[in-house]
């Protein structure tokens, strides 16, 4: 309810170049918010990655979320469909890689870089980023137990490591035993000689759409039941959760008008949770750009971002190749099946504007 509240002035009016955030919607968007978070059966996580790791089902800041543990025959499409086909997450599987599918646009990136320079936004926000392989900050850590080995997680940037294949397909080891960590290249893609070494710079230019260009998501934990890279994903992926609340009741606040310290303290409480690494700093200000930065930050890879756009102003914009303005694109076109399907009266069902 308080989803549709907040987004009441976009249903209302989908092609409008600007919306009425009616207070009484807003009201309702705190009122439900509340009740939630006021509730106690939900807590903000201090470790942000385990909201996403494979035994994520109890996790106590999950509210809605898909079950798809593997004894329901879940599916590792959020883990692996960023990761370069020449990384392998699991010891015991052979053929469980990534399929170099999508990556974060320069843009979002630049949100990161942006908010936090001249620091890493990695040293600074634990959502970012974290690092499982410690090889990436000390190449002498090159072999690792099979029961520990697990690839980092967050936003995957520059030369990868992990497991690589001798001649006959099975995975390298160290003189122990243990796991043998190098740098990752493209082999399963017949080029050897091309690094996994991932790049802001990406579009859809030959260039730009190579094997490494991109930075990549791993924000799901890779399933340790995947034989296959593909099957068994173990994680609830999240539909809606604690975090998501406050910044729900943030939006409203502003809103609203003159909710700014609220807002605030809503963010900031979201921030201060996150302390199993390292700990965000506390913002000072907050305004609508700002917490449209917010939210990215925290919900990314959620399938949020294109509403967020929408009623935040933000679609018609322009990014990587991303030119078109065109408000009737906000929302997709009908299947001509489902036109035809719907009722052999003439005009039972339109089409769209604009397809």
């Amino acid at each position: 309810m308080a989803r549709l509240h907040l987004g009441a002035a976009v249903y209302s009016n989908i092609y409008s170049t600007s919306f009425n955030f009616k207070n009484e919607d807003m009201d309702k968007v705190i009122e439900y918010c509340d009740k939630i978070i006021n509730s106690g059966q939900y807590a903000l996580a201090s470790e942000y990655f385990s909201i996403f790791d494979d035994n994520n089902h109890t996790n106590k800041e999950l509210i809605f979320a898909v079950d798809q543990r593997a004894d329901l025959n879940g599916h590792n499409r959020m883990a692996y469909f960023s990761l370069s086909g020449d990384q392998f997450p699991l010891p015991a599987y052979t053929a469980a890689n990534g399929t170099d599918g999508p990556a974060i646009t320069p843009d979002f990136y630049q949100s990161w870089k942006n908010a936090y320079t001249p620091a890493d936004p990695a040293t600074k926000d634990p959502r970012f980023y974290k690092e499982n392989l410690s090889i990436y900050s000390n190449p002498a850590d090159s072999c690792v137990d099979a029961a520990s080995f697990n690839i980092n997680r967050g936003i995957l940037r520059g030369q990868q490591y992990g497991l690589t294949k001798d001649a006959s397909g099975a995975f390298r080891k160290c003189s122990d035993g243990k796991m043998k960590v190098s740098p990752l290249f493209n082999a399963t893609r017949s080029k050897p000689n091309l690094p996994v070494n991932f790049t802001e710079f990406i579009d859809f230019s030959v260039a730009g759409s190579d094997y490494n260009t991109g930075y990549r998501v791993e924000k799901y934990e890779f399933s340790r039941g995947s034989v296959s890279g593909r099957n068994f994903g173990e994680h609830d992926i999240v539909i809606l959760r604690l975090a998501d609340v406050y910044l729900m009741r943030a939006e409203a606040k502003l809103r609203k008008g003159g909710g700014e310290a609220a807002a605030l303290a809503d963010v900031n409480a979201i921030r201060a949770a996150r302390t199993a690494r390292i700990a965000p700093p506390a913002l000072m200000t907050m305004n609508l750009d700002l917490l449209f930065r917010e939210r990215g930050f925290e919900l990314y890879w959620e399938h949020l971002r294109r509403t967020d756009m929408i009623r935040f102003g933000k679609y018609e914009g322009a990014w990587t190749e991303k030119t078109n303005n065109d408000t009737r694109k906000r929302v997709f076109p009908i299947p001509q099946t489902a036109i035809d399907g719907a009722s052999s009266l003439e005009g039972y069902l339109v089409q769209n504007d604009g397809y």
